[in-house]
């Protein structure tokens, strides 16, 4: 660590090594949270005969086909193997039935174990062993993957959130996934540092959109959420390349922009990883200018150079970031999204821009399937 000196770059490979070893454990204690299954394969296999005996003593009742009853809870509760037996158990159930009931005639089909009654118990089983091999290759027990799924949400939203800015400014931002689903291929991490100075803002656009890019989000945003503000702001782009460029995923490019703003001056740094422009609107003319930075992609080749614009926020200037699933379309290109953004957001000059980030994603980009995020620093 270079004689004992702390410096960014051996910070930056703590946090990334604290990251990728919670993964692992919380990737372990999620597997062993389920334990073992005996318990529910007990109670399991003492419901089959239980069933099978209630369609014996009273078949008007109780049906031949509610051994899809103990399948179906199988395929939630128990491992593959377990599975089986289970599995081993229903036919063997079946079998008895058959044999107590008598064959199968069409007078008295609803009371004897017809071929139908097997397809459907057969069916059930198939679909339950697929349900529990999926549950076993990814290591999460059904009751707790929603959970575990809705946790990671939360984790994103709350490490999204902008932080509190003094007085004299206001923030917002929006993002929609592609599709109404929860995840989204575009995030934000943000952070207050030089001693609450100076707010840092990463807008990242995974590429793909979104189930699709939202696995490779959640792992950038906590790596980038980690990197931001343990580095100097010229250095967190070119770290965040090397982060994906190890990944050595299929289709694991990225853009993102990267915000430095001095919020007693107001002035700011852009740093730009081939994302769109930023957009500012000066108060003196009414205007918007586009606010470009030089970069490539994030995780195209090694050894990227990233040069900041700059410029400065006067009271009543706006600063806009954004993703491409809000201007571009397959009938829309850039220049036209862009316009019409701005022509939008112009109806907000005079309110301040006070709930607008929502308003006017709804208004440019309500019905495009594509992850759709937008970001408003306003000085007031």
């Amino acid at each position: 660590m270079n004689g004992g000196v702390d410096t960014p770059w051996a910070r930056m490979r703590r946090v990334l090594h604290r990251a990728r070893t919670g993964v692992r454990k919380a990737g372990v204690d999620y597997f062993r949270g389920e334990g073992s299954d005996r318990l529910a394969l007990t109670a399991l296999l003492l419901g089959v005969p239980a069933i099978a005996g209630g369609t014996i003593a009273q078949p008007d009742w109780c049906s031949p086909s509610a051994l899809v009853l103990p399948i179906v809870a199988g395929g939630l509760l128990l491992r593959p193997a377990s599975l089986l037996a289970l599995y081993a158990a229903a036919a063997t159930a079946l079998i008895v039935e058959s044999a107590v009931l008598g064959p199968y005639t069409e007078e008295d089909a609803s009371s004897r174990v017809t071929p139908g009654t097997i397809l459907v118990v057969a069916a059930v089983g198939f679909f339950g062993l697929l349900i529990a091999q999926f549950r076993s290759r990814v290591g999460v027990p059904w009751r707790r993957g929603g959970t575990m799924l809705f946790d990671l949400r939360e984790r994103i939203r709350v490490q999204s959130k902008l932080p509190n800015l003094p007085r004299g400014w206001h923030r917002e931002m929006a993002l929609r996934p592609a599709g109404g689903q929860s995840f989204s291929g575009d995030f934000v991490v943000a952070a207050r540092t030089g001693g609450g100075r100076t707010l840092e803002v990463v807008l990242t656009d995974v590429s793909g959109k979104g189930m699709d890019a939202a696995s490779r989000a959640l792992l950038l945003s906590g790596a980038f959420g980690g990197l931001l503000g343990s580095l100097p702001p010229h250095g967190f782009l070119p770290a965040a390349n090397g982060y994906l460029l190890r990944q050595d995923w299929d289709e694991g490019f990225a853009t993102s922009i990267h915000l430095v703003l001095d919020l007693d001056s107001g002035d700011f740094e852009l740093f730009s990883a081939g994302h769109l422009p930023a957009l500012q609107l000066s108060a003196g003319t009414g205007k918007w200018e586009e606010k470009s930075a030089d970069g490539p992609l994030l995780g195209v080749y090694d050894g990227a150079q990233f040069d900041p614009t700059k410029g400065t926020l006067r009271p009543g200037d706006v600063l806009m970031l954004f993703t491409d699933g809000l201007v571009e379309t397959a009938d829309r290109d850039i220049s036209e999204g862009i316009d019409r953004l701005t022509g939008e957001a112009d109806r907000y000059v005079g309110s301040g821009f006070h709930g607008a980030a929502w308003h006017l994603i709804e208004t440019v980009a309500k019905d495009v399937n594509d992850d759709r995020a937008l970001l408003l620093i306003c000085r007031q």
